[in-house]
């Protein structure tokens, strides 16, 4: 995915009411951007950190400048929870998830479940329906060990209940961690965090559920999708 216009570089002053944050331009002036992430982007919000803005000139908004992408770590860190489904859809047209490529027919936010939209649909003549669920992911607290998540998530161990739901239907159903950083090698959940989630991850393993981590390649020109690490207990 190309960002359609070069992002601005700025620093991070801080980030408040979760969907807002203050910055310093490199020029000097000092803004409110909106931050499209309503986790705790945890380890990734502390002042004077490099960062990078897009910019809309839609007279809607409220806000011109969005933060895209954090520098932590010495690395580069996607925080837009709106692009890991479009970066999914990449790596899977890409074929870097299973044979998911070989499926002709791609539906984005259908109904399903009791009271949730699956994120992508897959289909194909005289195959099971594939029900795909992404989450975004971008917390590392060990070098090279990507996890998910940080902070407790009910909605995203009720998707997992639901891929269940679909596997017992006969379809089959996949949950995509989409990692928005390079600098990791490895995957696992953070039962520390969310003992809850790794429960329902076990249990929907149990059921036949896949698991896939798809890490990316973060640069202010694009995100990319660049391949599968392991998932590890």
């Amino acid at each position: 995915m190309q960002f359609s216009e070069p992002l601005i570089e700025a620093r991070l002053i801080r980030r408040y009411k979760r969907f807002l944050a203050d910055v310093v331009l490199e020029g000097g002036a000092r803004i409110t951007v909106s931050v499209p992430n309503t986790g705790s982007m945890l380890g990734l919000t502390a002042p004077g950190s490099r960062i990078y803005l897009s910019k809309s000139d839609d007279p809607k908004r409220k806000y011109r400048h969005r933060l895209e992408i954090v520098e932590a770590d010495d690395t580069l860190v996607g925080i837009n929870t709106g692009l890991p489904n479009k970066l999914a859809e990449e790596a899977i047209r890409a074929g870097l998830i299973s044979d998911l490529a070989t499926y002709p027919l791609l539906k984005r936010e259908q109904r399903y479940g009791q009271r949730s939209r699956i994120d992508m649909l897959l289909e194909a003549p005289e195959r099971a329906p594939a029900y795909v669920e992404v989450k975004n992911v971008h917390f590392m607290r060990e070098k090279g060990l990507a996890e998910f998540p940080d902070t407790v998530t009910e909605r995203g161990a009720r998707h997992l209940h639901e891929l269940i739901a679909m596997r017992k239907a006969g379809h089959r159903a996949i949950m995509v961690y989409l990692i928005q950083r390079s600098d990791c090698d490895r995957f696992r959940l953070c039962d520390d965090l969310d003992p809850a989630y790794t429960t329902a991850f076990a249990s929907a393993a149990k059921a036949g559920v896949e698991a896939y981590a798809v890490k990316c390649q973060i640069t202010p020109e694009a995100i990319e999708p660049d391949g599968l690490i392991d998932i590890v207990r």
